[in-house]
């Protein structure tokens, strides 16, 4: 435990020197992100959207310098996800939250890069979208077999799972129907972020609190299936709405 709380300082004390000098260096707007519309709790957090596209910044410049396409990120960011869901499992969940992390950083690279280099396409998108699924949903069924012997747990992390799916397609499905709706605040990046560091910090907090491993994953996996089912009944009717207008 102490180790994960000494790596958990750590990180978080190189990210707030980093967005110091991000500050001080003029705050910069990416504009990658710009063009995306990318959000992060609902405007709120858009300093770090853009303050951790700063921080990637030597990435990007590094793949588009080794030739790097997107289909190099989107395969290492399943292998990550399928990482992460193996070692939640096993009870690794520090180190199952360091696969997810290195996973969303593939996830934000693969559209980088695509976008950097003119090869966006339709199935660029679909592979991105699709693959994304696949590693929330293993990182999740991961969490399900790690807390199965917990009261409530597996069942929290089932919803989660299902919230996370009824999101993805409430938004797809409009789209379909040429109707883009990014409303709600539990989107993948917050759900991510939740995602990292309950895996992080679930024994530090366990044992300050003086309960049982697992317990602080489940408290915060339930508050992501709250946050998921009311963020796909926000885009349901938002996007059933949008359709009854008249054309």
């Amino acid at each position: 435990m102490q180790g994960s709380v000494l790596a958990f300082v750590v990180v978080l004390g190189v990210a707030l020197v980093s967005m110091a000098a991000y500050a001080v260096a003029g705050r910069r707007v990416d504009a990658d992100a710009e063009r995306k519309g990318a959000t992060f709790a609902l405007g709120a957090g858009n300093f770090l959207v853009h303050w951790f596209m700063w921080v990637l910044s030597p990435l990007d410049r590094l793949a588009r310098r080794a030739g790097w396409g997107p289909d190099v990120f989107n395969v290492a960011g399943l292998v990550c996800g399928a990482v992460s869901g193996v070692l939640i499992a096993l009870g690794h969940l520090e180190a199952g939250g360091w696969a997810i992390a290195a996973g969303g950083v593939c996830d934000i690279m693969d559209g980088r890069v695509a976008r950097a280099t003119n090869v966006d396409s339709k199935y660029g998108k679909f592979i991105d979208s699709t693959l994304d699924r696949f590693v929330e949903v293993f990182a999740l069924l991961g969490f399900v077999v790690f807390l199965r012997a917990t009261p409530y747990g597996a069942f929290c992390a089932a919803a989660a799972m299902a919230g996370s799916l009824l999101v993805s397609y409430a938004r797809a499905r409009g789209e379909s129907l040429g109707v883009l709706c990014k409303e709600g605040l539990m989107q993948r990046a917050e759900r991510l972020v939740l995602t990292i560091l309950i895996c992080w910090l679930d024994r530090t907090l366990a044992g300050f609190w003086g309960l049982s491993v697992g317990t602080p994953s489940t408290w915060v996996l339930g508050a992501i299936a709250a946050g998921t089912f009311g963020t796909a009944a926000q885009r349901t009717i938002w996007i059933s709405r949008r359709l009854r207008e008249p054309s």
